[in-house]
């Protein structure tokens, strides 16, 4: 039996995008594939992850971080999971280079997965056009009002289509528990507990489960 290939994991990064939307996932994937190299350390590793923007120049997150990408869109490596980070989209959404890259990395890719707002660029790139979604719970209902073939539902931590090829979350910390449910689907429990381990991040599993109302 051949070993399993690894996956490729591209984050897109842009301007005012929410830095842990961007940092939760990447950390995840990251971490993963060092925990892997504990587990079996003569097994290839699981995941290569990169952050693509439209320019290879460093974006400015939302809380003012800059982030320096690995690859603009023309350079960029084929994906096999796409994470479309959400923050303040308005920018990105206007962009006719993002949305074309996204459409066409979705279309090429195994999962692709939003975070938050990240759901806005999904729809508007053609991606997300019906079904359940979710987004963070201040953006529900713009969401609903602007994509109305979307089933937009509230109070879940993440949504997966029929499928399992095209998920969205809620806000911030459920991405990192979305990426953490992407592992286990791709390498295994064993490696998504470990990785959730090394964070020291308790790591809620269940997708109907959301915090409380502050």
């Amino acid at each position: 039996m051949s070993a399993p290939a690894t996956l490729r994991v591209a984050l897109l990064a842009f301007d005012e995008v929410e830095a842990l939307d961007l940092a939760g996932p990447y950390e995840v994937f990251t971490t993963a594939t060092r925990m892997a190299a504990r587990l079996a350390p003569e097994a290839p590793a699981p995941f290569e992850v990169f952050c693509v923007a439209r320019s290879p120049q460093a974006v400015r997150a939302r809380a003012g971080l800059r982030v320096l990408p690995e690859a603009g869109f023309t350079m960029a490596p084929v994906a096999d999971v796409l994470i479309v980070p959400g923050g303040v989209v308005d920018g990105a959404r206007q962009c006719p280079r993002t949305l074309e890259w996204i459409a066409r990395t979705a279309a090429q890719a195994r999962i692709t997965a939003a975070v938050c707002t990240g759901a806005f660029l999904l729809a508007e790139a053609g991606v997300l056009t019906e079904g359940e979604a979710t987004t963070h719970w201040e953006d529900a209902a713009d969401l609903r009002a602007q994509f109305p073939a979307l089933q937009v539902r509230e109070g879940l931590r993440w949504v997966e289509q029929p499928g399992g090829r095209l998920f969205t979350s809620a806000g911030i910390s459920a991405g990192m528990d979305l990426s953490l449910h992407l592992v286990e689907r791709l390498a295994g429990r064993t490696l998504a507990l470990r990785t959730a381990r090394q964070m020291d991040y308790a790591w809620n599993e269940n997708p109907t489960t959301a915090p409380a109302a502050a």
